[in-house]
């Protein structure tokens, strides 16, 4: 599978962004699909996660009330609604199929197929 995630850019804080996850060669309706950042010199950390069917989401304390993750199977995509954007929410973000539950929700080992990743630039 091939994850392409766009949406990014930069944006004043406060302000809003949407980033989409697009997959080709699998159907993403079988998977878990989560949501990763990593800013320069900090390792990729966990943003939020949606199950399968999207009933099940989790999100990091960080981003929770302000991110909103959701997904179309029928599309193939996941999405990433960012509100409330602040500075350091500034870092490339991934997207990941979740692949190895054995990692755990949150670690980026349970994740495969992250693609290049689209860059977030929050200014203060």
């Amino acid at each position: 599978v091939q994850l392409q995630a766009s949406g990014g850019g930069l944006v004043q804080a406060g302000g809003s962004l949407r980033l989409s996850c697009a997959a080709s060669g699998r159907t993403l309706s079988n998977y878990g699909m989560g949501w990763f950042r990593q800013a320069p010199g900090k390792e990729r950390e966990f943003v939020a996660q949606i199950s399968r069917s999207g009933v099940t989401i989790n999100y990091a304390d960080s981003v929770n009330g302000r991110f909103t993750i959701s997904r179309d199977n029928a599309k193939n995509t996941v999405d990433l609604q960012m509100n409330s954007l602040k500075p350091e929410d500034t870092a490339v973000y991934y997207c990941g199929v979740y692949s190895r539950p054995s990692y755990g929700r949150v670690h980026p080992q349970g994740y495969d197929y992250w693609g290049q990743g689209t860059q977030v630039t929050v200014s203060s």
